[in-house]
């Protein structure tokens, strides 16, 4: 077992490509932060060569916009490091735009689609509380 969880939550009402590309993107945030939670390379019995993945699980949790919010804020409360994917997002092509769709946005206003993060178990478990295990 784990110290650390891998939780990434993701808005109820999004359809299913807005909620892969939420994953998708967060998941590679906690990847870059936290370049320690990457395994090793993985190979087959060929001799082929696959890219590392993050070398523990990760829940995908799913909730309403408030429960987000609340989420959200609970990990601010605790210090907990996050990734945000506000819905302004969706309509960007490229990083820098992206990050001035987060950078126009008071704090409580980030109108989230999802948020990550990887901490202690307990800390996480406090924080997204009322998300619920993705279907």
């Amino acid at each position: 077992m784990h110290d650390t969880k891998i939780s990434i939550a993701v808005r109820d009402d999004l359809v299913t490509w807005q909620k892969l590309n939420v994953v998708a993107f967060l998941a590679s945030a906690v990847a870059a932060r936290f370049p320690e939670a990457i395994g090793e390379p993985y190979r087959d019995a060929g001799g082929r060569s696959y890219l590392p993945i993050l070398g523990q699980p990760v829940l995908i949790l799913a909730g309403s916009a408030d429960a987000l919010a609340k989420g959200h804020r609970r990990a601010v409360e605790r210090g907990l490091e996050l990734a945000v994917y506000s819905e302004g997002m969706f309509r960007t092509g490229n990083d820098a735009d992206n990050r001035a769709v987060v950078a126009a946005l008071p704090t409580d206003a980030l109108d989230l689609v999802g948020i990550a993060t990887r901490a202690e178990r307990k800390e996480v478990d406090k924080a997204f509380k009322g998300l619920k295990l993705q279907a």
